[in-house]
């Protein structure tokens, strides 16, 4: 009976912490500008979100790090960036027409509608070894309904006459924009294999169930790589094996702690994948897809190639062959990616008996503002004017904050919060000096930095 007690205790204090972590940042994103819910004067509208002026520097920070590592840094990898909307032949020769889609089930009682395959255990749902009838509304308890496919694919139209117009889709991902280019990009550039293309871009789904913050939204950002590799099983493993290691150190590099991070082998593959593993995050006790990475086989180019009657295949000039690649691919959300970094950088930290500083110890290149700029007293002109100064100057090379209202404590307190590494109080000492105290965010630790040197002193803590 203890041993039953004691799973159930287990349960819900996992689900307590589960819920209690995605509470308390949802509830900072918004109260510090970070994330807002979209269109929130008019009640909201689900799955849709917002970035404030925190949260569009911290996801920028967060695709400028992916884009240096990527591309700027590696010579076998270009980017591109693809139109949202494609022709509609693109979405039957990837499959999404007859593939992407989700189980739909339907309370019978209450009429909600959930994705069956969070509802029944994903073992048995994968083996299709299940009786619907063995499971409840999660909301009212009712019966549910026989999971029937629900297409994601957001619909929409061009054209300007009614009746004519032609029905297309918001891209569901944005892999195949890089794809339909391999042969512009093989044409225009001097790229051979292997070599992959990045892309970051927009994409949109119709999901049944929005929810968990941006967790799973309706329109997204994703950040990916397509590798292209010779048709060689041995030797593209061994790629896919790289790219999944490149992708963990790349978490770890900017912060992320390595107990949050595991990866999650699929058992049952999509229809394009001959292997695939997620990069997971351990979600105050549940672990959540953050990155996939997928072996791809030649499936993309070959069904591209097959349904637009162009030749997609890659001449070797080394040994005079012609072929179709396979690929490798790394799929990553930026806004997951944002979230999850936000989650790993919480803290509620003690500073001293019964006070409590909330602080986002976010990596220096991630977080929104590098610094803070504050004059001690905000009614003594010669200081305001020798911080406006640093202020400007420092803005040149980065985003800087300015702070005067309130004590040095509470603009302490709210840089904390907003994940700024380091603050800089100038103060009467300054005046005469010509130095300012530099506080750091993770230690609380001051000292004085001469005003001639702060631009050195953050280049050296920015890395």
């Amino acid at each position: 009976m203890w041993q039953f007690l004691f799973v159930r205790f287990s349960i819900f204090v996992v689900g307590y912490m589960y819920m209690d972590i995605f509470e308390t940042i949802t509830s900072l994103a918004k109260r510090r500008g970070f994330i807002y819910p979209g269109s929130d004067i008019y009640g909201g509208l689900a799955g849709t979100w917002d970035y404030g002026p925190l949260g569009v520097e911290l996801k920028r920070n967060i695709k400028n790090e992916y884009w240096k590592t990527m591309v700027q840094m590696r010579s076998d990898v270009v980017g591109i960036d693809a139109a949202i909307i494609m022709a509609p032949k693109v979405w039957e020769a990837s499959g999404h027409l007859e593939s992407f889609a989700d189980p739909l089930s339907e309370c019978k009682k209450c009429h909600h509608r959930f994705r069956a395959d969070t509802i029944i255990p994903e073992e048995l749902f994968n083996a299709e070894k299940f009786d619907i009838a063995d499971y409840k509304c999660p909301d009212c308890g009712g019966a549910l309904t026989e999971p029937k496919r629900f297409s994601t694919l957001v619909e929409t139209y061009l054209g300007v006459i009614e009746g004519e117009k032609l029905k297309t889709y918001l891209r569901g991902e944005i892999t195949q924009g890089v794809h339909v280019n391999f042969k512009n990009v093989l044409d225009s550039s001097r790229v051979k294999l292997p070599f992959g293309i990045a892309q970051i871009g927009k994409a949109f789904r119709n999901e049944i169930t929005p929810g968990e913050f941006t967790f799973r939204s309706r329109e997204f950002e994703q950040m990916e790589l397509q590798f292209y590799v010779k048709p060689n099983e041995e030797e593209s493993m061994k790629w896919f094996e790289y790219w999944k290691e490149e992708r963990r150190k790349w978490y770890l590099s900017l912060g992320m702690r390595e107990e949050n991070l595991h990866f999650k082998k699929h058992v049952k593959l999509a229809h394009y994948a001959k292997a695939a593993y997620d990069v997971e995050y351990n979600a105050g006790g549940d672990w959540k897809e953050m990155e996939g990475i997928h072996h791809r086989g030649t499936w993309d180019l070959s069904r591209h190639e097959q349904f637009s009657k162009q030749d997609l295949t890659y001449f070797d000039e080394e040994t005079k062959e012609r072929y179709t690649p396979m690929v490798i691919e790394t799929s990553g959300g930026v806004d997951r990616a944002t979230l999850f970094f936000l989650m790993d950088a919480y803290r509620e930290e003690e500073t001293k008996p019964g006070e409590t500083r909330v602080v986002l110890k976010l990596h220096p290149k991630l977080a929104p503002y590098k610094a803070a700029v504050f004059p001690l007293l905000s009614n003594k002109p010669e200081l305001v004017k020798l911080a406006e100064g640093i202020y400007k100057d420092l803005k040149q090379d980065w985003m800087i904050a300015w702070d005067a209202r309130g004590n040095i404590g509470k603009r302490y307190r709210a840089q904390d919060e907003a994940g700024t590494p380091y603050c800089f109080t100038i103060d009467f000492e300054s005046l005469e000096n010509q130095d300012v105290t530099v506080r750091d965010r993770d230690t609380m630790t001051q000292e004085r930095v001469k005003i001639a040197d702060l631009k050195d002193f953050l280049r050296k803590k920015l890395v």
